[in-house]
């Protein structure tokens, strides 16, 4: 089975038990499976959701520990090649992202891997490219 691709939104539905569903959790099991790629990207989106929600008293600091224990147990690799800036502003042109969300579609696309996501822009981006998503 090809590796997912796995976005930020999606990780943190993992993290927050108010954001996640019997369909994140559906992702998490396959992503057991398949395991994923990531954009290097990925590691400073979730870094930076968590420090916020730590500020704002949504998660401690032990339950931040625990979230990216988890997250480096999980078969989560980063993108071996990434992908240029070129290629990102590009495909953020094309389907109206930012260039955050152009590195997720436009890894999604070169590996020909699903992806998956719960930001509606980016789902909508995924399914214009032809790439299959999947947590929705």
């Amino acid at each position: 089975m090809t590796p997912m691709v796995v976005d930020a939104s999606m990780a943190m539905a993992w993290c927050f038990e108010d954001e996640s569903t019997p369909t994140t959790d559906q992702v998490l099991d396959r992503l057991a499976v398949t395991g994923a790629v990531v954009p290097t990207l990925w590691w400073f989106e979730v870094a930076n959701v968590l420090v916020v929600a730590e500020r704002r008293g949504r998660i401690t600091e032990s339950a931040v520990t625990r979230f990216l224990e988890l997250l480096g147990q999980l078969p989560i690799r980063d993108d071996e090649a990434p992908t240029d800036a070129h290629t990102l502003i590009a495909t953020g042109r094309r389907h109206g992202l930012s260039a955050y969300d152009a590195a997720y579609l436009a890894l999604a696309e070169r590996l020909g891997a699903p992806l998956a996501t719960l930001d509606a822009r980016l789902i909508g981006a995924a399914r214009n490219a032809g790439v299959v998503t999947v947590g929705h």
